[in-house]
C-alpha cells in the first residue's frame, strides 16, 4: 500500500468514527496522541482508554474488513 492510499484510508477511518460512531474530535486526538507514545492499533487504544465501547469497537473492525475486502 503507498502513502497516498494509506492517507486516503486513514482519513476514511477518523470521518467513520466522527461521523458513524460520533466520537468528538478530542477523543479521536487523544487516542492518536496516545498512540504516538504506545504504538498499536487506533481502535484498541479506543477501546483500552474506555473511549469506545466493545459493540463499538466490532462495529470499527467490521467497518475495517468491509473496506479492504
Amino acid at each position: 500500500m503507498d502513502v497516498t492510499m494509506a492517507l486516503a484510508k486513514h482519513s476514511r477511518f477518523i470521518c467513520f468514527l466522527h461521523d458513524e460512531l460520533a466520537l468528538s474530535t478530542a477523543s479521536i486526538s487523544l487516542a492518536l496522541r496516545y498512540r504516538e507514545q504506545n504504538p498499536g492499533p487506533l481502535p484498541m487504544i479506543l477501546w483500552q482508554y474506555g473511549l469506545i465501547t466493545l459493540d463499538q469497537l466490532d462495529r470499527i473492525y467490521n467497518w475495517l474488513e468491509s473496506i479492504e475486502g
